[in-house]
């Protein structure tokens, strides 16, 4: 969906977008990423991993943002929130309280996990550990063998942790997943255990392009990728 439309249309098609959900819960995981929990009428939403929901953030303009967890029968979700910046979307995200009202979209997108592969990779930043969180139960449900990794500021490192994910690695946002002779040298690519596996790369465009050229030169498996973010382009 785009990321801002123009005022006479949103006054045109104000109902369709009207406030479906509440604010039930926030908490704060770091000064960076904000748990909410909400409340709405979620019976027909299809939650698949990958699939991103659009939030109006202001009159004009929407976010993209992934459901990390839901329970239809009680109609509840959460979303985790990465909040940086001073854009429209953090700003609005970073002052909701218990029972503010907005307009969230079912999800729809692109799926990142495949059920029938055994093992499973996934690479982000913080805006990526909202998918990272929903995708670990069906990592271990399904007996996959799975590796995270991420590339964090150092405000954020510990939060895999507190969100009780399981076989990560941690790298410092220093650029490093831009250089794909450095890529080369992970310790991925030192085995060829990986060599068939489902890959999913998010976070940023940049780091996903280079790590994935990297990926398709070195291996043979089924690479899903999805860029949340890039420098200097709004609402991505």
């Amino acid at each position: 969906m785009i990321s801002s439309i123009p005022k006479w249309v949103s006054n045109l098609f104000g109902n369709t977008m009207r406030p479906n959900v509440k604010v039930l819960e926030t908490s704060y995981i770091s000064s960076q990423i904000k748990k909410i929990r909400f409340q709405g009428d979620i019976s027909k939403w299809s939650f698949q991993i990958g699939y991103a929901s659009v939030v109006r953030v202001s009159e004009t303009e929407f976010r993209n943002y992934t459901v990390t967890f839901h329970d239809k029968e009680k109609e509840i979700f959460e979303i985790i929130f990465h909040i940086h910046g001073n854009g429209v979307g953090s700003r609005y995200i970073d002052t909701l309280k218990l029972n503010d009202k907005l307009f969230i979209s079912p999800p729809r997108g692109k799926k990142l996990y495949e059920k029938n592969v055994k093992r499973q990779f996934f690479f982000g930043d913080e805006t990526s550990l909202g998918v990272a969180f929903a995708l670990l139960p069906l990592l271990k449900k399904n007996n996959h063998q799975f590796q995270f990794y991420f590339e964090l500021e150092e405000v954020n490192k510990n939060i895999p942790e507190l969100l009780g994910l399981e076989n990560y690695t941690t790298f410092p946002k220093n650029n490093s997943f831009r250089n794909e002779k450095w890529i080369s040298n992970l310790s991925l690519f030192q085995t060829d255990e990986w060599d068939t596996a489902n890959f999913a790369l998010t976070g940023n465009v940049k780091s996903v392009q280079a790590f994935r050229k990297v990926l398709k030169d070195k291996t043979q498996g089924n690479i899903y990728s999805q860029g949340y973010w890039l420098e200097g382009k709004k609402g991505l």
